[in-house]
């Protein structure tokens, strides 16, 4: 920090060189070319709305685009000179020949193509006497594209007309003319009227236009009535279509369930079942009939809309039961009437299926291993794409950091998984319509961890619930019941009371209990909406503990209530997570992230159980702390202590990172990460025992933001989209447990000092991004 590193100077030298060896290679005539200029209306002087985007926009069409730089200098152009000529097919010199880029040029460049992609672009925002004229100009070895455009006056829309209501189509385009995007008033923009033929359309389809389309839409411009105003006039195109001009509706649904091309014939052949409005064709008898009415929502002699047509293929893609889906409209004796048959064809997946994995595991308690695991999926157990998910893991972890380094861990775990593409919901009869399959799952699962000469550690867990999205973005998890059983055993009484001695804290952690209550997560997100600058993520959570069991349960001698001789937890739990994904660029984003949790524990507990605890530390939280070592509060764990996780009833974390691209796949990261964890109350130990408690981890409001600790650093990504490894090297910059005012440590930075590397650099390796 005080002085630049060897690397530094070195990629800095690189930098020059490749900046100043941008235009040695061009032969005599060439020029490399720079980029494009655009001058608005220079000789009126006269400013338009939004000039500096207009001019940024109009930058961005010309072509060709200028070699990549950084801060001024072509890098990758740096890169392909240093290369040079390649003597050989293969070799290094190809190689890094390849990571850059050749020199573009001024020859390259046409002005005529160009100055009519400006005009036209002018014109369909409203610019309609726009002109653009370009020029080249050069300096020594470089040279650049001028162009200069006049706009004239943005016209604005003065009326718009709609064609009259001579008949059934063009009374649905009258009825729905409120909803129209041309604005009395508006700018006249291209797109905005490209989107109003869409609009008309899709309306169209919902009334049984299967064969209008867009381009059957004329939207007549009349820009000479002068002030800068124009007259819109939508009009059907007289060359339309009969097809297009016509509602269809439905007669037949056919639905071939068990559909392949080899058997096509046969099947088409085949005397159909007759289920409602459906003619089933399948003599296997692959699914029960009732599972269309889920799945398909045209009816016999209902008129077709695009509406129906949707829901139905997605539900019947994503309900995972079909490798392939197709729907076929058919006209009925060759548009002589107004009538479609519809043909569904429906490629099964495999009944079964059986899949290895091996992964390397990396906790959030410094434990690193690997698992192999063994799935066996059944589909359509049931003939109603039910799927059973029977897997079997077992693993070996060994802790690479913290207190307990060097402790090994073995792992083996159950879990069955059955899906129902339905509610099933007793006593009611629950019904979905939207786009997307509702799901009931009942899962079982149980994991032994032995953790060698110390304990053995015993997890069962049953639940029962639904999984339903609301759209595209809305996505509901609701588990009823959810019952978990975790017990403890140790090799022997002198194992188990010598652990406890040197960690009291070990005895609530690892003390036998049901976790019986049920839980409810909700998330939003608008990710997959590439388009936008600006993309959001919100995960909220809820979950309850022993507040209905608590009621029919007694209390034991202890006063606790119990299931089984075992202490029942009670407990409310509730957390949200937001994050915000801004793009500064293509390749430039600013990524944050807000996550808080508040656990209160009544009854029987006095604070979370430990398995449903805050944590804070580690690769995907304050990377700047090892895993689950910071907090609560102002506590430090002592660096002696055999069990150094630590747990809190509330949580406080901020991120904030910025992500770009350097090359290829290879992507960079600065982060700053702030945060910490409380307990509502705080442990004030047991000195009769030896438990000394953690001194400063009660939450005060008032104390809060003065106890979190903060952290900073740099991270590389390999992100090859289907996969992303993650590396991350952080140090504090504000320790929350040394005396207040020295808890900004900033002065004692010092990367040259190999003890403070020692103690402050925490690397971390991952899968994926940290949020």
């Amino acid at each position: 920090m005080k002085q630049l590193t060897r690397p530094t100077i070195f990629f800095l030298a690189c930098l020059v060189c490749a900046g100043c060896s941008s235009t040695k290679n061009l032969k005599p005539g060439q020029f490399l070319y720079t980029g494009a200029d655009i001058n608005i209306n220079p000789d009126s002087g006269k400013r338009i709305a939004d000039q500096k985007q207009v001019k940024a926009d109009l930058e961005s069409k010309t072509r060709p685009r200028p070699n990549k730089s950084i801060l001024g200098i072509k890098y990758k152009l740096g890169i392909y000179n240093l290369a040079g000529e390649p003597t050989k097919p293969k070799g290094f010199r190809n190689w890094l020949r390849r990571q850059g880029e050749p020199p573009v040029l001024l020859s390259e460049v046409k002005l005529r193509y160009n100055n009519d992609v400006l005009k036209s672009y002018l014109i369909s925002q409203g610019y309609l006497q726009a002109e653009v004229t370009g020029d080249t100009v050069t300096h020594g070895k470089k040279g650049k594209a001028i162009y200069t455009a006049n706009t004239g006056d943005r016209y604005k829309i003065n009326k718009v007309t709609f064609p009259p209501d001579t008949g059934v189509l063009t009374k649905v385009i009258n009825e729905n003319k409120d909803k129209t995007l041309l604005k009395v008033g508006n700018f006249y923009d291209l797109d905005v009227y490209k989107n109003e033929r869409i609009r008309i359309d899709n309306d169209l389809k919902e009334k049984g236009y299967f064969y209008f389309s867009p381009d059957y839409l004329i939207l007549q411009v009349d820009s000479t009535i002068g002030n800068n105003l124009a007259n819109v006039t939508v009009k059907v195109k007289d060359i339309a279509p009969d097809a297009g001009l016509k509602p269809y509706t439905i007669k037949e649904v056919n639905i071939f369930p068990n559909y392949s091309l080899r058997r096509d014939s046969v099947l088409r052949n085949l005397k159909p079942l007759e289920y409602n409005d459906f003619k089933i064709y399948d003599n296997r008898n692959t699914f029960k009939p009732g599972l269309f009415d889920r799945l398909v929502f045209f009816k016999r002699n209902e008129a077709y809309n695009r509406k129906d047509h949707n829901k139905s293929l997605n539900r019947m893609v994503n309900i995972g039961a079909f490798q392939d889906v197709r729907m076929e409209f058919l006209p009925v004796d060759s548009f002589k009437n107004n009538q479609l048959d519809l043909n569904i064809f429906l490629t099964p997946l495999k009944k079964n299926s059986l899949s290895f994995s091996v992964v390397g595991t990396s906790k959030s308690n410094n434990f690193v291993g690997s698992e192999l695991k063994v799935t066996q999926t059944t589909r359509n157990l049931f003939r109603g794409a039910e799927q059973l998910d029977v897997s079997v893991s077992g693993g070996f972890e060994t802790q690479v950091k913290g207190t307990s380094q060097g402790k090994n861990s073995l792992s083996l775990t159950g879990e069955a998984k059955l899906t129902f593409p339905r509610f099933i919901v007793p006593f009611f009869k629950a019904n979905s319509t939207n786009s997307f399959i509702p799901k009931t799952i009942a899962t079982l699962s149980y994991q032994m961890i032995n953790r060698g000469s110390e304990y053995t550690l015993n997890a069962s867990k049953a639940e029962f619930g639904y999984n339903f999205k609301e759209n595209l973005y809305k996505e509901h998890n609701l588990n009823p019941i959810s019952i978990n059983y975790v017990s403890t055993g140790f090799p022997s009484k002198r194992v188990e009371d010598s652990l406890f001695a040197v960690n009291p804290l070990l005895r609530s952690t690892l003390e036998n209990q049901f976790i019986i209550g049920s839980n409810y997560n909700f998330t939003y997100t608008n990710q997959m909406e590439d388009s936008r600058r600006n993309n959001t993520y919100f995960f909220g959570g809820i979950e309850t503990a022993g507040n209905v069991w608590g009621l029919f349960t007694s209390k034991n001698n202890e006063g606790k209530r119990t299931i089984l001789n075992t202490p029942l937890t009670q407990f409310i739990r509730a957390e949200a997570d937001l994050r915000d994904y801004y793009k500064i660029t293509r390749s430039l984003i600013w990524a944050n992230r807000l996550n808080v949790g508040y656990g209160y524990a009544y009854g029987n507990s006095t604070s979370l159980p430990f398995v449903r605890q805050f944590f804070a530390g580690g690769s995907n939280d304050i990377r700047a702390f090892a895993a689950r070592t910071l907090g609560p509060g102002t506590y430090r764990v002592p660096e002696d202590a055999v069990f150094a996780d630590q747990g809190g009833d509330i949580k406080l974390m901020l991120n904030s990172e910025l992500r770009f691209k350097l090359v290829s796949i290879l992507y960079g990261a600065l982060f700053v990460d702030a945060g910490n964890i409380w307990l509502r109350k705080e442990d004030v130990g047991n000195p009769a025992t030896g438990d000394p408690g953690r001194p400063g981890s009660e939450f005060k409001f008032k104390n809060a933001l003065k106890e979190l600790a903060v952290g900073t650093g740099v991270g590389l990504r390999v992100d090859a989209s289907i996969f992303v490894v993650r590396l991350d090297v952080a140090f504090p910059v504000r320790k929350p447990y040394l005396p207040i005012g020295q808890r900004w440590v900033f002065d004692d930075v010092n990367f040259g000092d190999k003890d403070w590397r020692r103690d402050n650099l925490i690397f971390n390796i991952g899968i994926g991004y940290p949020f």
